[in-house]
């Protein structure tokens, strides 16, 4: 008889830091995502990058990051460049034990760009400039068959100038980009990059008139020399 307790109370002690260990490994994996979209983003932009939350599950595979923000390059007075309400992905749960995590979808929500303009020169610029030059990739793999950026707000802050207005605001179409890192390596890192840089091609398009063309020049140089972008698709139109 008290072999038999002895052995249930085993089983029910390896039952129970199971599910600890469970709880334990899901609610810790979330702060571990944050920091690592924190640490890779301020890496890759040189400018600081926050997270307020996240989340993930290793059960079903699903990751959500709340509270996103990309702060401004020095000599520029707003308080960040880019904020980003949340971002949500679903990927293999057998891929996030290897060295290749392969995501199916993933989608970034309410977005707010704020574009200051100063003179010749503007924050968007002097983060994305960096990106055109290659970084070796570190850290883990990622592949993502559909990635999409919605509900994307562009404040543009103008130097005051006769007859123009000093603030305009755009509202840019669904980003649509597809089969990353396919046929490139890609960490965290690179698709931080490869997001800034559609958002930035995205701008540049929708700006028209409003921006100075020796800016919408300088973006664009940027942009022909950056990262391969993969398959990426802005209001409908394909971009190889």
């Amino acid at each position: 008889m008290r072999l038999v307790k002895a052995i249930l109370f085993i089983l029910i002690t390896l039952i129970v830091l199971g599910i600890l260990a469970m709880v334990a490994t899901m609610l810790f994996s979330g702060r571990i995502v944050r920091t690592a979209v924190e640490t890779a983003g301020t890496r890759t932009l040189n400018v600081r990058v926050d997270a307020d939350r996240a989340s993930a599950s290793l059960l079903s595979g699903a990751v959500a990051l709340h509270g996103i923000t990309v702060a401004n390059p020095p000599g520029f007075q707003g308080p960040a460049l880019l904020q980003l309400g949340q971002v949500s992905l679903r990927a293999e749960t057998r891929s996030l034990l290897t060295s290749e995590v392969l995501i199916r979808d993933m989608q970034l929500d309410n977005m707010e760009v704020f574009v200051e303009q100063k003179g010749l020169q503007n924050n968007l610029y002097q983060v994305v400039k960096p990106l055109r030059e290659p970084h070796p990739p570190t850290g883990r793999s990622l592949v993502i068959d559909n990635l999409e950026i919605r509900n994307v707000t562009v404040h543009v802050a103008l130097a005051a100038l006769p007859g123009r207005p000093q603030s305009v605001d755009l509202q840019l179409p669904a980003i649509r980009m597809t089969d990353l890192g396919r046929n490139e390596k890609m960490d965290t890192a690179a698709l931080i990059g490869k997001i800034l840089l559609a958002v930035t091609e995205g701008i540049a398009r929708q700006s028209g008139g409003i921006l100075p063309p020796e800016t919408i020049g300088d973006l664009g140089t940027v942009l022909d020399k950056a990262l391969d972008l993969g398959k990426i698709i802005l209001g409908g139109q394909k971009k190889q």
